[in-house]
């Protein structure tokens, strides 16, 4: 039977995640705040390997009893059953050892996913809705939250935009491979004479940053505009006087935010959204200066589709990158784009 402590190192995690406890709970633990959160960070990593290599071996026991028992079942159910757990747990063990090699600056941080619907209007605006609905699905089977931070509707239908975050261990580090323009072939459900009809919509992903990254935003550069909340039958943010958009303006960076109830939490909110995008203005610069990694980072712009959704005249997810595909088209609109994902990663080495 394979043995997986290789693979988590479980016992010297256990003892980081004491050694971290125990320097937490010292009276000057937060006097350097940011070697604080950078160990608090550490511990929760542990803590999810931890956790779950614990359940893995409950799994692992489970099926030491089950073949146990199937010496002595004639009828093969038991036999068939460890079987197709242990499927389960290589399974969840290859998914684990694919995250433990994130290992970027931001991989392990939340992520800022930002949706645009391109050209095609209502239509585009729809398949801005329903790429929102994938990948809160996908977010959701991983443990994730997510929440919507800023939107502006459609005419009709879906959305023109949508701010989305996604909080979870590797959350960025995953969806960055999400970065370009995705394109939907279909039935148009709008269009009267049943035509096909193609739509694009935009997906850009920066990771959330720790507000202890050196960004300099000085009050004189903001400009700060508040607002009245809503949306299509106030079903996605309450209706007050409470929504904040700020513009940066040196950089003409602007953000929003008004789903929270109060103007101060959509003010820290979008202060968060400013400051990542900051940071990612200024990671980009770097690149640029450098000419690192120039030629793997694609310009989000239309007729660079990197992945395309067919649903008419046939059935099929096709990732242009790397030609994965996948007829089952109605599993990935439900959020099943992981292989997408990793097949990407491990061949662009990210």
């Amino acid at each position: 039977m394979k043995s997986y402590g290789g693979v988590f190192d479980v016992d010297n995690k256990r003892q980081r995640i004491a050694e971290i406890e125990e320097l937490s709970g010292r009276p000057d633990f937060w006097s350097d705040s940011k070697n604080a959160t950078k160990l608090g960070k550490e511990r929760e990593s542990f803590i999810l390997t931890v956790s779950e290599f614990d359940r893995l071996s409950g799994m692992m026991a489970d099926v030491d009893a089950m073949i146990e028992l199937a010496r002595d079942d004639e009828s093969k159910e038991m036999e068939r059953e460890a079987g197709s757990l242990l499927k389960e747990i290589e399974s969840a063990v290859s998914n684990f050892e694919f995250g433990m090699m994130l290992s970027g600056e931001n991989d392990s941080n939340n992520a800022i996913m930002f949706i645009n619907a391109g050209a095609g209007g209502t239509e585009a605006c729809d398949w801005a809705e329903m790429l929102l609905r994938m990948y809160r699905r996908w977010a959701e089977a991983k443990g994730y939250s997510s929440e919507i931070v800023d939107f502006t509707p459609g005419d009709g239908a879906g959305f023109r935009s949508v701010t989305l975050t996604i909080n979870g261990a590797n959350a960025y580090g995953y969806l960055k491979a999400e970065n370009g323009v995705h394109r939907l072939v279909r039935i148009s459900p709008f269009d009267a004479n049943k035509r096909r009809h193609t739509s694009f919509t935009s997906v850009f992903v920066i990771p959330e940053v720790e507000d202890n990254i050196e960004i300099e935003i000085r009050d004189e550069d903001l400009r700060i505009d508040t607002y009245r909340a809503g949306g299509a039958g106030g079903q996605h943010v309450n209706k007050t006087d409470s929504a904040v958009r700020i513009t940066h303006m040196p950089s003409g960076i602007v953000v929003a935010c008004q789903n929270q109830r109060s103007q101060h939490q959509n003010k820290q909110t979008a202060m968060k959204l400013l400051n990542a995008k900051l940071y990612d203005l200024e990671i980009e610069k770097k690149q640029e200066e450098q000419a690192v990694l120039a030629k793997d980072k694609k310009k989000i712009e239309w007729g660079s589709q990197i992945r395309s959704y067919v649903l008419q005249p046939y059935r099929l997810v096709k990732d242009h990158r790397t030609g994965v595909e996948c007829g089952n088209v109605d599993a990935v609109l439900d959020g099943d784009i992981d292989e997408f994902i990793k097949r990407y990663l491990m061949e662009k080495g990210l």
